[in-house]
């Protein structure tokens, strides 16, 4: 891969990456809820599992959903049940008899094994490896993972940050539960164009 194609690949990765998505979404909430440095596992989480799942998808899945086309649909069940339990898990993160903030972050295996079933991750990767991997080798394929590797983290690292910055805000039980909620009902809205695709 030549010098201006990975700089175009990382002009493609980090707009993807930084566009309102699944993860973005976690993250957001996320960092509202838990703050920067407890979402930490979570980012790279996203970014290392998301970086590896493009390289894979480079080496010949995305031929396996070609060759056994009802796998696409199982995967999209499992990625609805999934994304659906991580909104109720979103939208139930505030204590408010408490006032204080319940639950946990995403562990680091928790958010790399999201990008399994996270349908955005899915187009990010497919989209890249068609565009970005043209000799189809494996050298290449694991050079479009690297491109996210190296813009994933700085992209997704704002969205936590923008959550945190928002704690100054949802400072008292009713405005983060009203938050927490939204991202849930935005999560579950992220699904719309897949369903309908």
């Amino acid at each position: 891969m030549d010098m201006t194609l990975f700089i175009a690949l990382l002009a493609f990765a980090f707009v993807s990456s930084v566009t309102p998505g699944p993860n973005n979404l976690m993250l957001l909430a996320s960092g509202a809820n838990f703050g920067l440095r407890r979402t930490l596992p979570h980012m790279v989480g996203v970014s290392l599992g998301h970086s590896f799942m493009v390289f894979i998808v480079g080496l010949g899945l995305a031929q396996m959903f070609q060759a056994y086309p009802p796998l696409r649909q199982i995967m999209l069940v499992v990625s609805i049940v999934y994304m659906t339990w991580l909104a109720w898990k979103i939208a139930h993160a505030s204590a408010p008899k408490e006032g204080t903030v319940g639950g946990k972050p995403l562990t680091f295996f928790q958010a790399a094994a999201f990008q399994w079933v996270n349908p955005k991750g899915w187009i990010m990767a497919i989209g890249a490896q068609t565009n970005y991997a043209q000799d189809a080798t494996w050298g290449a394929a694991l050079m479009v993972g690297v491109g996210f590797v190296i813009v994933n983290f700085p992209a997704i690292t704002l969205w936590a940050w923008l959550g945190q910055e928002m704690r100054r805000f949802l400072t008292n039980t009713r405005r983060l539960t009203a938050f927490n909620w939204t991202m849930a009902a935005l999560l579950m809205a992220s699904l719309i164009p897949i369903l309908f695709h």
